[in-house]
């Protein structure tokens, strides 16, 4: 595998060879000191070029970063719409583990990226655009303090779903049972970083997916949603839907202290009497 110096002398070699591209950012857990250390931290590069058509119209001029397991161009997707505003992206896996997610961006977007992630380092410019930036930090994705209504908005969502669990159990439609089961632990997910939120003065980042909520939880909490993951029979979802809920009820009710807001409890109240109601029906 190659090394990260590597890596990066390949990176800066060929922006500083081709002329067409004169400035060099990276962004992503590399450019976060905060973020832990290892071999499958993607290295999130933006290109800034003069012009994107030659590039787009010969795409072989990425191959010189080796020889590649899987591509991904997002921006050419048909099942995922477009959302960079211009951007194209090239998502790179190569042979020996690295990955490389190169953007290409036009010069007069530069002014704007500057602005959208505290977390850039500059790595090359050629042309002296780009001023002074502070030390990178991973603030921008700090847990953000929720409004009252984005609150209720994430209770009603999770009382909203859970009926749907249920439904899937009793028609005996497993797929759609942990379809949703799924849902209702994002939103969890969500509830609990806001209380890490509340526990650290909305200070921290809980990482993508929540990856780093193991390092903020009580380890009963973390251990009691690692087990509503199992939704491979009837019976794991029954379990996992009503460990979700208790572990949501505890959460929103420490969100809602800390924060000051009210908690619809009349909603949870009744939308698990609705379920308790159903429990018996028999399953598929």
């Amino acid at each position: 595998m190659r090394t990260e110096q590597e890596m990066y002398r390949l990176i800066l070699d060929t922006a500083q060879s081709d002329p067409r591209v004169r400035l060099v950012a990276l962004n992503g857990s590399r450019a976060n000191p905060q973020a832990p250390r290892d071999a499958f931290q993607d290295f999130d590069v933006v290109y800034f070029v003069t012009d994107m058509a030659p590039f787009l119209a010969d795409p072989s001029w990425i191959d010189v970063f080796g020889e590649r397991v899987i591509l991904q161009t997002p921006e050419d997707g048909v099942l995922f719409p477009p959302s960079l505003g211009g951007a194209y992206t090239y998502l790179m896996l190569f042979a020996d583990g690295n990955r490389i997610d190169l953007m290409l961006r036009t010069l007069d977007m530069l002014e704007d990226y500057l602005q959208e992630d505290t977390q850039t380092v500059i790595l090359l410019d050629k042309d002296g655009r780009c001023p002074p930036l502070p030390p990178p930090s991973d603030r921008c994705h700090w847990v953000k303090r929720p409004s009252q209504a984005e609150f209720w908005a994430c209770c009603n969502e999770f009382w909203w779903l859970s009926p749907y669990v249920l439904k899937g159990i009793c028609r005996g439609e497993i797929l759609y049972a942990a379809e949703h089961l799924h849902a209702l632990q994002g939103e969890l997910v969500r509830m609990l970083s806001w209380q890490v939120g509340c526990q650290t003065g909305f200070s921290v980042s809980v990482g993508k997916c929540g990856k780093y909520l193991e390092q903020y939880l009580p380890s009963e909490t973390w251990q009691a949603l690692l087990a509503t993951c199992r939704c491979d029979s009837y019976p794991a979802c029954r379990r996992s839907l009503f460990d979700l809920g208790r572990l949501f009820s505890q959460a929103a009710r420490a969100v809602a202290a800390a924060l000051g807001y009210l908690y619809r409890e009349e909603e949870e109240r009744r939308v698990t009497a609705y379920l308790n109601r159903l429990l018996d029906r028999p399953a598929g």
